[in-house]
């Protein structure tokens, strides 16, 4: 094949440094457009950015030509340093180290997509480590209880 073809959705989720709620909902909406921002910038198209106040979730494409390690190295520092520069209450603001991301059939966008759009409410009835704990389950991902 004379080109290099791909098409990976990636549903990426990581929190907020000790899960601590420290993003407000009113920035919300701010934080999830400067991630967009950050995404095309780097030539992984944004399908939906959102979360609740302590993480984010991202449903993107990732450009074949970037290891999805690097791709979240960029997207957490970047936002990170500007979500600072929005006032004392986030001068000590930074991500979580790791990251939880799976993979996402073509068929699938649709209903993660919504699922991203529902998070308020769906916070209402389970906390984040519950729900990455659901989608470890439901990739079969083995993982250490003590670093959930």
């Amino acid at each position: 094949m004379p080109q290099s073809l791909s098409k990976n959705y990636i549903h990426l989720t990581f929190s907020a440094k000790y899960r601590k709620d420290s993003i407000n909902e009113d920035k919300l909406s701010e934080i999830s457009k400067y991630i967009s921002g950050i995404l095309k910038n780097i030539d992984c198209p944004p399908i939906i950015v959102g979360g609740f106040t302590n993480h984010i979730h991202i449903l993107c494409i990732l450009n074949k030509n970037i290891a999805l390690s690097k791709m979240v190295e960029e997207v957490k520092r970047s936002s990170s340093k500007w979500i600072k520069s929005l006032g004392p209450s986030y001068h000590d603001f930074s991500w979580q180290e790791g990251y939880g991301a799976f993979s996402v059939s073509q068929s699938k966008v649709e209903t993660v997509t919504r699922y991203i759009l529902g998070q308020k409410e769906h916070h209402k009835k389970m906390t984040f480590q519950d729900e990455l704990k659901m989608f470890l389950k439901e990739y079969q991902v083995e993982y250490n209880e003590e670093f959930i």
